[in-house]
């Protein structure tokens, strides 16, 4: 008989951990509150007075209509597949202009130029058009 009674005190007990694991158990009232709670903080601090100085650009220029213009129709000779998507064309332009305007080495720069056209609908380019890619930015609107 004592079997049997542990068999039964530990399946009570199996019973009440499981109603207390699905039930998630009973926070106190005192528990809850605390929880409830926020953490204090630091007191907000003020607002430094705004600027009155114009944000700073990224110092890269972007083409106007007319510039741009100009670009996709250089690009367009030099390969016509750097042109299929002029926004990525442009956006890849300023790209270079990035790099001219950091003053980089200009090998680094049509090679960079080469790097950031290759690709999609244009499989690979020679080192011929990546000079006339950075000549094109130059001349259009990155002078």
């Amino acid at each position: 008989m004592q079997r049997k009674t542990w068999v039964v005190i530990g399946a009570g007990v199996l019973v009440v951990a499981g109603i207390g694991a699905l039930t998630g158990g009973e926070d106190s009232e005192k528990e809850k509150e605390d929880t409830a709670k926020p953490a204090a903080t630091a007191p907000a601090k003020p607002a430094d007075k705004p600027s009155k100085e114009a944000p700073k650009s990224s110092g890269v220029p972007s083409p106007d209509p007319e510039q741009t213009a100009a670009l996709i129709r250089a690009l367009g000779t030099i390969e016509p597949g750097l042109v299929v998507k002029e926004a990525r064309a442009v956006d890849r332009a300023r790209n270079v202009c990035s790099d001219i305007k950091a003053e980089k080495p200009a090998a680094t720069v049509q090679g960079n130029a080469k790097t950031r056209y290759e690709g999609g609908t244009v499989p690979s380019l020679t080192d011929k058009q990546a000079a006339d890619i950075v000549t094109a930015v130059k001349s259009s609107f990155c002078g």
